[in-house]
């Protein structure tokens, strides 16, 4: 079974001559160890698919399955859950909490969730061996770092797809290899990646590249 299925989305930003639709009946499918790549030019609608799948907006038209729960369905409260409980989200630009350490910011989701602990956080930290970061403020760490501890939180709560928006988009080559052997890591431990993104290694190490294109993701 699909983690993720979607059908026929349909997203319009503007009104009369000015609308513009952004996702024009775009369909797709995840599959538990996957990762898929995403590629498309810029303003083509790549993060405002990672949006609507990952619950942060609503498309105009089309549905939305993310581990079997239809999204067309939930409530606000529904979609926070799912959220909270099914999508890891990682960003381009780590969106790390500078008053928090590295460990208070991977656990942040759990703690949230009032499920957390910070057993579980430091279990992710030093599998991704993040000990030395989890102890320090975010203006103290490197790019990679970062966006490193950003992948921790993502998977602290245990998700069933993880959703990337140019996760390398503001690293050097090499850390920017470091973060996508994670998230390749990520897929191969059974969870669903989709990354959207122009780093060629990313697409290299991807199992499909899709191309969004006039509203559509294509092969």
């Amino acid at each position: 079974m699909d983690v993720v299925t979607a059908r026929g989305l349909l997203k319009v930003f503007g009104t009369g001559r000015a609308a513009q639709r952004v996702l024009d009946g775009a369909d797709l499918d995840v599959a538990p160890g996957e990762l898929v790549a995403v590629l498309g030019r810029s303003g083509s609608g790549k993060s405002t698919l990672l949006h609507l799948l990952g619950g942060l907006d609503r498309p105009d038209a089309g549905t939305i399955e993310v581990a079997g729960r239809a999204l067309e369905r939930q409530g606000e409260r529904g979609l926070t859950e799912l959220r909270r409980h099914e999508v890891g989200f990682v960003f381009q630009f780590f969106h790390l909490i500078p008053e928090l350490t590295g460990e208070e910011n991977v656990l942040l989701p759990a703690r949230l969730d009032g499920s957390g602990s910070v057993e579980r956080a430091r279990a992710t930290i030093a599998r991704l061996g993040l000990e030395s970061a989890a102890r320090r403020m975010p203006h103290t760490l490197s790019g990679g770092e970062q966006q490193r501890l950003a992948v921790a939180r993502a998977l602290v709560n245990d998700p069933v797809i993880v959703l990337a928006d140019e996760p390398t988009g503001n690293l050097d080559a090499e850390s920017g290899a470091t973060v996508l052997s994670l998230l390749r890591g990520v897929a191969s431990a059974g969870r669903a990646v989709l990354v959207v993104t122009h780093d060629p290694e990313a697409t290299a190490m991807a199992d499909r590249v899709l191309h969004l294109r006039e509203g559509r993701l294509e092969a």
